[in-house]
């Protein structure tokens, strides 16, 4: 088959890889325009158009997708199916008829849960034990056409997002692979979504990032590993921004909460503290710090103050003298 693929970040790349791995025609690639990143803000490409230049591919970037004049260009190109993973552009319905077999989509969701535009970070953040990929005949709704295929994985204790991403993106090329040819051989199934289990993962906000202490300890963990590395959790802690970059859930040995007393423990139920959620309650040379949380505790393990880089919580512990019943805001 004639492929148009439409992709923009790194989940995509694998997908379109793999494809050009494979039997079919990919005749063209659509992606996002540059953008303004990093600290400089200098214009950059998306991934998909770096990895599709690199192997001679052509390349599209327009402003306006559903445009008469693009629209125009691509039905010239003459393709049996359109190919889409995190484009981040809505088709209307005459991009969507405009290949003879239409358009597919790879999502990372287990669908009908979690549609939308952030759906890797918002199973982490809502403690989701599994997730996975699912390729779907796109309509002109938002993750709402008929199923074809899916794969399910777990998602690992402290993984954080941008690690589950990268599993995905894998997972996500093979069944990619195997949906175009389904579409080719005319086997893919169409299972209608139950609309009844529908759930949406909305982009996420700076303040998404920010970590409330008056929730119970996985909540606080999830947070931290669901907004990594984008946009990254933080809380305050001596009247400035603290970055929380990574985080771990104590031993819970019959029901309660493990080490609680500087320099480590063995186990025990977590210590009343003055002033409740968000004190220090432990050090420990190789966990790091152990904060309060409403319910239960949580070592953070990976800090980063303002203007400074990267550092494990136990050095930053020494750095900044910190001591049993300090407070993170």
């Amino acid at each position: 088959m004639r492929l148009i693929f439409a992709g923009s970040p790194a989940f995509a790349v694998p997908g379109l890889e793999r494809l050009l791995a494979g039997r079919h025609e990919v005749v063209a690639v659509v992606t996002q325009p540059a953008r303004p990143a990093g600290r400089g803000l200098v214009l950059t490409d998306p991934p998909v158009k770096v990895a599709a230049l690199r192997h001679g591919l052509e390349v599209h970037q327009p402003e306006i997708f559903n445009s008469s004049k693009f629209l125009d260009m691509l039905e010239s190109l003459r393709p049996d199916l359109i190919v889409t993973a995190a484009y981040g552009r809505i088709f209307k319905s005459r991009a969507l008829g405009l290949p003879r077999r239409g358009c597919v989509n790879l999502h990372a969701s287990l669908l009908p849960k979690y549609r939308g535009v952030a759906p890797i970070n918002w199973a982490i953040i809502n403690g989701e034990a599994e997730t996975g990929v699912t390729t779907f005949f796109m309509e002109e709704g938002v993750d709402t056409g008929d199923l074809i295929l899916s794969r399910t994985t777990a998602i690992l204790p402290d993984e954080t997002a941008g690690e589950l991403t990268d599993r995905l993106a894998g997972l996500g090329a093979e069944v990619l692979a195997e949906t175009c040819d389904l579409v080719e051989s005319a086997k893919a199934p169409r299972v209608k979504q139950d609309q009844s289990l529908a759930s949406y993962a909305p982009k996420l906000a700076k303040g998404d990032g920010r970590v409330g202490w008056d929730q119970d300890a996985r909540a606080v963990h999830n947070r931290i590993r669901g907004v990594n590395p984008w946009p990254g959790a933080f809380c305050q802690f001596r009247g400035q921004p603290l970055k929380l970059l990574s985080s771990r859930l104590p031993d819970d040995r019959a029901g309660v909460w493990g080490p609680t007393m500087a320099g480590g423990g063995s186990g025990g139920r977590a210590p009343a503290v003055a002033g409740g959620h968000g004190r220090v309650i432990g050090i420990d040379s190789r966990d790091g710090i152990l904060v309060s949380c409403s319910s239960g505790s949580v070592w953070l393990r990976m800090l980063q103050a303002q203007g400074k880089k990267p550092t494990g919580s136990a050095d930053f512990a020494r750095g900044y003298r910190i001591k049993i019943g300090d407070s993170f805001g």
